[in-house]
């Protein structure tokens, strides 16, 4: 097996467990529990739910840096992808051999 198609059959497996991991990650850390207050272990009643508390955060973000780090890794990442699908469509073209 030559390494280009070994290459990109390596891509696309791990672009397909990439995709099943985002597909698989939101119902993984759904939660529906509450957790009872604790009473004391004196009645038997059952606990009340405990109030949800909301904070707001104003500040932070990416910072820019950060923000640039991501894109110039998706132009590379494109960029390797393009030349390697490129090349992996140049292996399967058939040479024009003209007959003088």
């Amino acid at each position: 097996m030559n390494r280009i198609r070994c290459i990109s059959r390596l891509i696309a497996v791990l672009a397909g467990l990439a995709c099943a991991l985002a597909a698989a990650s939101p119902a993984a850390f759904a939660q529906t529990a509450m957790f009872p207050v604790p009473d004391g272990g004196v009645s038997d009643a059952p606990a009340a739910a405990v109030p949800a508390i909301t904070r707001v955060v104003v500040a932070g973000g990416m910072p820019g840096w950060q923000i640039a780090l991501i894109a110039i890794g998706a132009a590379v990442f494109a960029a390797a992808s393009a030349v390697l699908a490129y090349r992996a469509l140049a292996v399967r073209r058939q040479p024009v051999t003209t007959v003088a």
